[in-house]
């Protein structure tokens, strides 16, 4: 047992192998997105096959700041550890762009994969990147990101260490061009494909319909792409559904919510919004192991005091 959380010790070589033969099945697995610590840990103990690091969530809850390229490797690499540390779930973590040129990349792949990541997602857009439902993103050329895909490959230690290589190009470029880049990036050895913010279900079976490996589907609530069920995805091909928003957006809805009944009260009593079981939330971050840990190093009463003798 790991002395610090309870969890039972899986290794990452072991999770790697475990999602990598399960996503090479082509189908379809859902990754609800987590974003903090009690996110992950909330979802870990629920049993999905994967769980999704969210680069917008992580860098709004750990920065405070729009996921806009200002968070460095080191401030993501540093929750790739965190996450991986406190879960039993493998891990697909966003890698941006890889924080750089083709150096950067090989130092990002080999960071994540040390860290615990199970799968790292690449995306082609410049430097510094905007989240991939936002308006005005740009993308480098083809060439470019097909030699990152190659030095991903190539740089990871694990071949189970899987590379998803997302495009960026629908959005401004148009599907066509998304579609061309994908194929490109396949090419280059990525593992599965991403086409970000299709903007309608013919998109999405047109993407489907393009290629043979796995496929991402990006689920943002508010977003470009429409968010469809689970039987609308697996009809449509996707073998990785991503739900990176739901949970912040759900936690920011509860957030205000009792803020501002608060500050219109000056309590918390009365208010509408649900509270989870203080005690259940307590045994969720480990004070039940606290306590054990404290029972089984307590001194006795009639311990000896300093000097006498034992």
């Amino acid at each position: 047992m790991n002395l610090h959380n309870g969890l039972s010790r899986v290794s990452a070589a072991d999770k790697r192998a475990q999602l990598a033969a399960r996503l090479r099945k082509k189908e379809l697995l859902i990754a609800p997105g987590v974003f903090e610590m009690v996110s992950a840990k909330m979802a870990d103990r629920l049993g999905f096959e994967a769980l999704y690091m969210t680069g917008y969530g992580t860098v709004a809850s750990y920065l405070g700041l729009p996921d806009a390229g200002l968070a460095s490797y080191a401030d993501m690499v540093n929750r790739v550890q965190q996450f991986a540390s406190i879960t039993t779930t493998p891990m697909i973590c966003d890698g941006d762009t890889g924080y750089g040129g083709l150096l950067n990349v090989m130092h990002t792949v080999r960071g994540y994969e040390n860290a615990g990541a199970c799968v790292i997602q690449l995306e082609d857009q410049e430097f510094p990147k905007k989240c991939g439902h936002m308006l005005g993103r740009r993308v480098i050329p083809t060439s470019q990101m097909v030699e990152k895909i190659r030095v991903a490959v190539e740089s990871r230690s694990d071949p189970n260490f899987l590379i998803i290589a997302r495009t960026d190009a629908r959005t401004t470029l148009g599907l066509d061009e998304a579609l061309r880049r994908a194929e490109a990036y396949a090419r280059a050895g990525a593992d599965l494909l991403f086409v970000e913010s299709p903007e309608s279900i013919e998109e999405m079976r047109t993407i489907c319909r393009s290629f043979d490996l796995p496929l991402v589907a990006n689920m943002v609530e508010g977003g470009r792409t429409p968010v469809l069920t689970q039987q609308e995805l697996v009809e449509l091909g996707y073998s990785l559904a991503i739900f990176p928003a739901a949970a912040f957006l759900a936690g920011a809805a509860a957030f205000e919510g009792v803020y501002q009944t608060i500050k219109r009260t000056g309590s918390s009593v009365g208010g509408s919004t649900p509270l989870h079981d203080f005690e259940a939330f307590s045994q969720l971050m480990g004070f039940d192991w606290v306590q054990a840990f404290d029972e089984r190093h307590a001194q006795s009463d009639e311990a000896p005091a300093s000097g006498q003798a034992r």
